[in-house]
């Protein structure tokens, strides 16, 4: 049997756990399940450690290596669990020979082989083909976080920031394109903070027109999640000045309050965030924005919420991430004075309501009018604004103009047009 791969959390996971398959059946491992974990929340950890238990019991005799920012970050607590074969850092989990020894029965010492990750200077440029099942592909051009958010484990699952060099990304994502993906999203995890450590210091919005005029045959090029408060001029300008950069940014925003934004360690403020959204909407009308947010992150109170809460029509939110604050064991923000669990749920569900309705009024306004659509699988694509579509009878990968005739309960319905874009 084949390796497979459980993937939790963040986009650049789920490019990752592509290259680590292809790495661990290169080093000869088969019939292994390699568990991609995340570290953001107590919940995703706890989902984690759940799903390896039900794989032991589902399949006895496979292997199952865990690795991931969960496993850097809290490497014994995976290593004591008795389901588990190995547990591997995010420094060695996408090279083939950290899978040697399970693939060979090799005896470890230790089957918790996790290295320092701060001493981490590097970010290989892996080439991938293909992502299995994905109309779309995943290209890491970053990784890690020099940042030190009050709330955040992650850089000490990740490491210092690190960029992949242009070349590399340009080659990965010609090569890509060649094999038929119409879509290519940029991920990393503080992907607005690439290339200071790179020769020439190029930054995002470098690499992105770099992408554009070296790589004419990709129809759409998509950024992940970005800090808007990092975005360079020549972001600004590929968003002006080439629509195949698509409309759709995610912004780590996290709170809509000043004082909780200073207390969570962030480099901006409410007015820096509708500034830029402001901006950017000047300079492509068409530009929609969703937000990952904190709710009831320690010391909130009401005040404090309904400016968050107001945030999400004065910035004209689409799509919302909202995450109840978890306690990350190690971080600044866990030893804050904490709001109560019950009260930051009933938060964040006020929050995912608004944009709930955000989301609504926005596919009500497409109604009637026509999109250009990436086909997925199962009957739906995604507009450039990445709004889901119910559309039948085209295969996956192709993108074709679509007349919006309805609303769904989870965004579009469209009605394809006879001439393929």
């Amino acid at each position: 049997m084949a390796v497979e791969t459980l993937t939790f959390g963040c986009r650049l996971n789920a490019y990752e756990s592509e290259v680590m398959k292809a790495e661990a059946e290169k080093a000869g491992l088969a019939d292994a399940l390699v568990v991609n974990t995340c570290a953001v929340t107590g919940e995703a950890v706890r989902q984690a450690k759940q799903a390896i238990r039900k794989a032991r019991r589902d399949n006895p005799d496979r292997k199952i290596i865990v690795t991931g920012c969960a496993a850097q970050t809290d490497a014994r607590a995976f290593g004591d669990m008795a389901e588990v074969d190995l547990v591997i850092g995010n420094a060695d989990k996408m090279k083939a020979e950290s899978y040697a020894p399970v693939a060979f029965g090799v005896p470890l010492n230790d089957k918790v082989q996790v290295n320092d990750i701060m001493s981490v200077r590097e970010t290989a440029g892996h080439m991938i083909d293909a992502m299995d099942g994905r109309a779309r592909a995943f290209v890491q051009v970053q990784n890690g976080c020099d940042h030190r958010c009050t709330f955040c484990i992650i850089p000490y699952g990740r490491g210092p920031s690190r960029s992949v060099p242009m070349g590399v990304v340009v080659e990965q994502i010609k090569r890509l394109a060649g094999n038929g993906f119409r879509e290519v999203v940029l991920t990393g995890v503080d992907i607005t903070s690439y290339g200071p450590d790179l020769p020439g210091q190029p930054s995002l919005g470098k690499l992105v027109q770099s992408i554009l005029r070296h790589v004419p045959e990709l129809p759409r090029l998509r950024i992940s999640s970005i800090d808007s408060i990092e975005a360079d001029e020549a972001l600004y300008d590929a968003i002006a000045s080439d629509f195949r950069l698509m409309p759709h940014l995610h912004l780590s925003m996290q709170s809509g309050d000043d004082l909780i934004l200073k207390r969570m360690k962030r480099r901006h403020l409410r007015a820096d965030t509708l500034a830029f959204v402001g901006k950017v909407r000047a300079l492509r009308p068409d530009m929609v924005f969703g937000a990952d947010i904190i709710a009831g992150f320690p010391t909130e109170d009401e005040a404090m919420f309904e400016n968050t809460l107001r945030m999400v029509e004065e910035a004209g939110l689409t799509y919302l991430h909202v995450f109840p604050y978890s306690p990350r064991p190690g971080t600044p923000a866990a030893k804050m004075p904490q709001v109560d669990k019950g009260l930051a749920k009933a938060r964040a569900k006020v929050l995912r309501e608004a944009g709930e309705r955000q989301f609504a009024k926005h596919c009500e306004s497409r109604v009637g009018g026509y999109e250009s659509v990436l086909v997925e699988q199962d009957g739906v694509g995604r507009t450039e604004q990445f709004v889901p579509v119910a559309l039948a009878g085209h295969v996956p990968g192709e993108i074709v103009p679509v007349r919006i005739v309805g609303v769904s309960d989870n965004g579009l319905v469209g009605e394809a047009q006879r001439s393929a874009a």
